[in-house]
Parts: C-alpha cells; structure tokens; sequence
C-alpha cells in the first residue's frame, strides 16, 4: 500500500535556496517549510533576505544567508556560511537568475556575461561546491538539486532577451548532464521552468495579471502553490525517479506557442 504521508514530506530535511527573498524562491521557501524541512535562503540583498527569513521563520526554522552566488568568492562565502548550521544538505535550489533586454544590434557584453554567468555558470559550480555535503545527506533517501530554468529555454519569447533565453537553455541541458553524473552518488538533479509568477523579475505577471492571464490556455497566471507544489514534488521521495528532466510549470504557454 502507498503511504501518501511520507510520500511528499520533507520532514527533516535541509533546503538552501538561492535567489530565496523575493519571487518564486520565496514561494518554494514557503512550501518546503510547510512540508517540514530546515530552510536557508540566500540573496544579493541582505536587509531583504534577513526580513524575508524572519517573515517566513513564522512557518518553521529559515535562516538568511546573504550572498552574491554571481562570483565564486561568493559562493563560496555561502558554503562556508552554510556550513555553519549544517554538515549535509539535503535540497538545494539553483533559483537566482539575472535578465536582460536590449536590441539586437545594441546588445552588450555586460548584459551577456551577467545573465549567463548567474543563470548557468552559478549553478553548476555552487553544485559542484556543496556536491560533498549532498553526498553526505543521501543516507536512507536521495539527495536533491533543483534548478529553476524558464519556458524562455523551452520555446522562443518574442522579447530580446537574448542572453536570457540561450542562458536558461543551456540550464535545462546542463541539468541534464549534471544528472547523469551526479545520479550514481544518490543525488537527483531536476529542473523547473515556470512560466508567469508574479516576481520583481516578471513584473508583467505581478503588475498586470489580468491582462497576461488572456495568453494563458489556463486562464490565469501562477499562484504560490503551483511553484511549492512541483518542488515539493522533485525534492521529496515522490519526485526519487525523475532524473534530468525539466518540469514544465507555465498553464499551457509553451505548447501555445507551437
């Protein structure tokens, strides 16, 4: 008989999320709190990542781990400041990410390399990094690592975003890579790529959800829930056998646009 119980908790477990103040790494911070596990969050801002840990502190144990993951001296400011709490990780988010607009022929090199060092570079060396205490949580379950990708990576967006859009694609095929790899030392590596959340980053979604939500097949843009609930979904045992893949979370954007 299948124990739903256990089946989707997190009960226990450690997460860092990145990215973690505002947007959907709040949104994932709230629901892995309410399925039970120990949250750290980290972001560029401290002032923000303190308020939003003491906020969310209300739910279960967050802790703030200001850093900024764009440069390896700051991630591994955030290791080592992690490893101030905790000696395994269970869950770790890859959701900081950076964007970019600006015409084709005016496109700048600054606005490449922040973009695609944040949102590809930044994932693969923070996971690399905290690769031994991930091994070191993937006792009696799997270890998880999420990246948040985008439907820009999936299908063509009509803005000139350029840098974003090649960075988040080359995300979801370094995921899958990274699983292959990582899968025989019992560490899943999965990725998400939302569609419309109400975010700083999405300010569309967040200032005219009515509007944006004609485009959807689904109505309506993406609520707290949707997020939580499909990275409770690869980071808790229900999710053990989905190696390398991308969970598309956009209510039907992606196969509207063919």
């Amino acid at each position: 008989m299948i124990d739903l119980q256990p089946l989707f908790s997190l009960q226990g477990r450690s997460a860092l999320i990145t990215g973690g103040s505002r947007g959907i790494g709040r949104m994932i911070a709230e629901g892995f709190l309410r399925a039970g596990a120990r949250v750290y969050i980290s972001a560029r801002k401290a002032d923000a990542c303190d308020a939003t840990a003491r906020e969310l502190s209300a739910i279960g144990p967050c802790v703030s781990l200001p850093a900024d993951v764009s440069t390896l001296e700051g991630m591994q400011q955030l290791v080592a400041a992690y490893q101030q709490h905790e000696k395994s990780l269970d869950i770790l988010v890859n959701n900081a990410g950076a964007a970019w607009g600006a015409a084709y022929d005016e496109f700048p090199e600054s606005g490449w390399d922040k973009v695609v060092d944040l949102n590809m570079k930044t994932p693969f060396f923070l996971t690399q990094a905290l690769t031994p205490l991930l091994k070191a949580a993937a006792t009696d379950h799997l270890a998880k690592v999420i990246n948040i990708a985008s439907i820009d990576g999936v299908s063509n967006n009509p803005q000139e975003t350029y840098s974003y859009q090649a960075s988040k694609a080359g995300l979801i095929h370094l995921t899958r890579r990274m699983a292959l790899k990582l899968a025989p030392e019992r560490i899943g590596v999965s990725a998400i790529a939302p569609g419309a959340f109400a975010s700083t980053m999405n300010k569309d979604a967040r200032d005219h959800a009515d509007e944006v939500a004609q485009r959807i097949p689904a109505g309506r843009i993406g609520t707290p829930e949707d997020m939580a609930g499909a990275a409770i979904y690869l980071a808790s045992r229900a999710g053990d056998y989905v190696t390398g893949a991308t969970l598309v979370v956009d209510g039907g954007v992606t196969w509207a646009r063919g």
